[in-house]
């Protein structure tokens, strides 16, 4: 296989029925050249039958990187699949986000030395999330707020991240507020940058180990770009099972650390000492 211009890196843990809606949105992107990297963090069997399957029903080639379960340990897991990445650029998203046919492709024609982008998602009701099927995937019609609102979306400010394009995209990228900082959901960067910090930090579990990773490329001498209202992925509604108030207070100590040290590299990284 020839190197692919760009790694999509997946991550995932027992939740298939999502996943596989999330796969078939990358049969429908408009640009082809790229493998997707699934980022298991210990699913059982239905996980791996699901890929199996997959494999021979999709034409973008798989990379399944699993380990066994020890709890949420998904920063571990992210660092294999960064190593296991054949692309120079690495792009990287969710289990649960489904991306829009253009999203690869924004991220692909934003890509620039020097920098990392950043986008967000749009949250979507569990009952929405649920009665998706596959030809709504690949007909893009989920993507579409006439379609949504038809199935019981509310009308909000946020419905303009699905409806924005071109120039209203770019400006609303420039003017929200919201940082563009690395989101596990949507972000991308170049391999050689990532592998430079030593990829995520392992002591941390769930809850701001993506913005730790984004907080060291920027102490690197990273710079990054909003790409929020132009690279679109659909949210898909889960309850959270793994988030404590313990693991979050123990990543922001961690995060103060960095910042205050103004820390590039982790000891608990892809290298350990």
């Amino acid at each position: 296989m020839q190197q692919p211009e760009i790694s999509v890196i997946i991550s995932t843990y027992n939740s298939e029925e999502w996943l596989e809606k999330v796969m078939w949105s990358y049969e429908a992107q408009t640009y082809k050249d790229f493998e997707m990297v699934i980022a298991d963090d210990g699913s059982k069997q239905p996980t791996f039958d699901l890929i199996e399957r997959m494999k021979s029903e999709v034409s973008y080639p798989i990379v399944h990187v699993w380990h066994e379960d020890n709890g949420f340990q998904k920063s571990q897991i992210l660092n294999k699949a960064i190593v296991a990445c054949n692309a120079d650029y690495i792009l990287m998203s969710d289990g649960d986000c489904m991306a829009r046919e253009d999203y690869v492709e924004v991220h692909i024609n934003e890509r620039e030395e020097g920098y990392f982008l950043s986008g967000g998602y749009f949250m979507l009701p569990m009952s929405i999330s649920k009665l998706i099927t596959k030809e709504d995937i690949l007909s893009q019609r989920c993507f579409n707020v006439k379609w949504l609102k038809s199935h019981g979306l509310k009308s909000s400010f946020k419905n303009n991240k699905l409806t924005a394009k071109g120039v209203t995209s770019q400006f609303l990228n420039t003017v929200t507020p919201t940082n563009a900082s690395w989101n596990g959901h949507n972000a991308s960067g170049w391999k050689k940058d990532i592998v430079a910090i030593n990829g995520f930090d392992e002591r941390m579990q769930y809850g701001g180990q993506d913005r730790e990773l984004g907080e060291r490329l920027f102490n690197y001498g990273l710079k990054s770009k909003q790409i929020r209202y132009s690279a679109v992925c659909l949210h898909l509604d889960h309850p959270r099972g793994y988030k404590t108030q313990d693991s979050i207070d123990k990543n922001l100590a961690i995060r103060a650390t960095t910042k205050k040290e103004n820390k590039k590299w982790t000891d608990f990284g892809i290298k350990k000492d």
